[in-house]
């Protein structure tokens, strides 16, 4: 097996190469990722009661209403541009973006930093983390 796994890097080096550059590309975006600004759930909860943190869920009005963490403001992530006013009387206050699994949650923080607000966090995992922590949600 081994012997194999070697005539293949012998007889494949553009491909082997290939593989490493984009495996560690993709390491390098996910650790990245995860360590930039993320809260956990209990973290998120944490500055919601304590520090009367807003929460931003960037998802689409129908996932939004399914299912949200209380007192949540719906900005989706498409029209986060020309809704960011929106959030002008919270610019000193934690902001915490949900998205639906952490993911996309990213560009929205750092739209947010750009624009001029202090202390823009990404809930990890998302809404999925969160349902899956057994918080609850409010639907509407």
């Amino acid at each position: 097996m081994i012997d194999q796994l070697f005539e293949f890097v012998q007889n494949h080096p553009l491909l082997v190469g290939a593989f490493l550059l984009v495996l560690t590309a993709w390491v390098f975006y996910e650790a990245r990722n995860s360590a930039a600004g993320g809260v956990t759930s209990g973290e998120a909860t944490q500055l919601i009661n304590r520090e009367d943190a807003v929460v931003l869920d960037t998802r689409e009005a129908g996932d939004f209403k399914a299912g949200h963490i209380a007192g949540a403001r719906n900005i989706p992530q498409s029209r986060i541009d020309e809704r960011m006013g929106e959030l002008e009387k919270v610019k000193e206050k934690p902001i915490i973006v949900a998205c639906k699994s952490g993911q996309s949650a990213g560009v929205t923080v750092a739209k947010l930093s750009k624009a001029g607000y202090s202390r823009v966090l990404k809930l990890k995992g998302g809404m999925m983390q969160w349902q899956a922590d057994g918080l609850p949600v409010v639907k509407k």
